[in-house]
């Protein structure tokens, strides 16, 4: 076989034609005077289908670097030789009409990504991808229909009810969403224990599973209490009912019972995920670690994995299980205001769970050495039960309107 050669060429002659089945046109810049006009060329394309533009000039062009240059080689495949031509890279640009102009050509430039592949879906795609285009297309058109129906249905909704009554409707479906994070109410109670249900809070399991932990409230001495108090140990109100255990020794178990559980509610709200099994620490009875990991903690799906975290609204059901407790503690009557403050909460969050609960709010003095700068606000439970009050919220929607 003859060895190959090959021979340079320079640039081909105008009138020799392309050895391609597409029909190329290339037009040069007719100003030689200006040294980077005198470069400019555009390159035409036609099929019988589309036409093809491209140049070496407009701001889309890719960069290229004066140090490198581009040959093309056309083998001669009898004699073995090779003629080697400069070349240029052009990209070229799909022209979409018979007719288009500079602004359509800009147009089309402007288009995203997106109606881009579309019009090559049109014009190439296979009869799958333009069935799933059209199909798509009919979608965006339906959402479409379907948005202007619900414009218009809410406006009918809105004109005929009229905005006052919308607004108490939505107050009472907040009112409805609260009480899911409620304890148990019995409205037909005919007394204030039962009302909220002690059994409803701590089942006879888990009350007696409090007996270990609660026996050192039981003992605790004035001093004892002081100390706890200056160290902040435990939570505002259950150092202020540590003050005051009754004489009596089956009620005194009971308080301390319920004071330790409370504490460990408050302590509880303060996590944001629940990493370990045990999270409140060995000395908590297992019965209550699970007490608290089955119906105060939500689960979420993260990295992987189910983890039980303590959203806000897990947080107003522990505040609203919290007040119930310590209602049953304290007589029916409790310093919302030091929960409050022990929960870090917003007096107004707290009063709407109060209200929820049915509670008479009125104004109080502050205990001695606890926020007495503060207007301190009281839950009673009593009754007959006071008629369910809207949240905060449609207080600020009113402003709003």
């Amino acid at each position: 076989m003859a060895a190959a050669t090959w021979s340079y060429r320079g640039d081909p002659e105008a009138e020799q034609p392309a050895l391609l089945a597409l029909r190329f046109r290339l037009y040069r810049s007719s100003d030689a005077a200006t040294p980077r006009r005198r470069r400019r060329r555009i390159l035409v394309s036609e099929t019988e289908r589309l036409s093809y533009v491209g140049n070496n000039f407009d701001s889309g062009v890719m960069k290229r670097t004066s140090l490198c240059r581009y040959f093309v080689g056309v083998l001669h495949k009898d004699s073995g030789q090779m003629e080697v031509y400069n070349a240029e890279i052009f990209n070229m640009q799909p022209l979409l009409s018979d007719n288009v102009i500079p602004d359509d050509a800009k147009d089309y430039q402007n288009k995203s990504f997106r109606e881009k592949v579309d019009l090559c879906i049109e014009a190439f795609g296979t009869s799958k991808q333009k069935r799933a285009l059209n199909s798509r297309r009919m979608n965006a058109v339906g959402n479409d229909v379907l948005n202007t129906a619900v414009t218009k249905a809410a406006a009918s909704v809105i004109d005929a009810k009229g905005v006052t009554a919308l607004i108490q409707d939505v107050a009472q479906d907040d009112v409805q969403n609260m009480s899911v994070f409620l304890p148990p109410c019995h409205e037909d109670a005919d007394k204030p224990e039962h009302v909220y249900k002690f059994e409803d809070i701590l089942s006879p399991a888990e009350f007696e599973a409090l007996k270990g932990p609660a026996a050192a409230f039981i003992n605790i001495t004035p001093a004892e209490v002081t100390k706890k108090t200056e160290e902040k140990s435990h939570c505002s109100f259950v150092l202020e009912e540590l003050k005051f255990l009754p004489a009596d020794e089956k009620s005194r178990d009971h308080k301390a019972r319920c004071l330790w559980f409370l504490d460990i509610l408050i302590k509880f709200s303060f996590l944001k995920v629940i990493k370990k099994k045990h999270p409140m620490g060995p000395e908590c009875p297992h019965i209550i670690s699970r007490k608290l990991m089955k119906n105060f903690t939500s689960l979420t799906y993260n990295n992987g994995s189910v983890q039980n975290l303590i959203s806000a609204s897990v947080k107003t059901k522990i505040a609203a299980y919290v007040i119930a407790l310590a209602l049953h503690v304290n007589k029916f009557q409790v310093d919302l205001t030091i929960l409050q403050n022990d929960m870090k909460l917003h007096e107004s969050k707290m009063m709407d769970i109060a209200k929820a609960m049915r509670l008479k709010i009125s104004k109080a003095k502050g205990l001695p050495g606890l926020e007495n700068d503060q207007n301190h606000k009281l839950g009673t439970l009593s009754l007959p039960l006071p008629a369910q009050k809207t949240s905060g919220n449609q207080r600020k929607r009113k402003k709003m309107n």
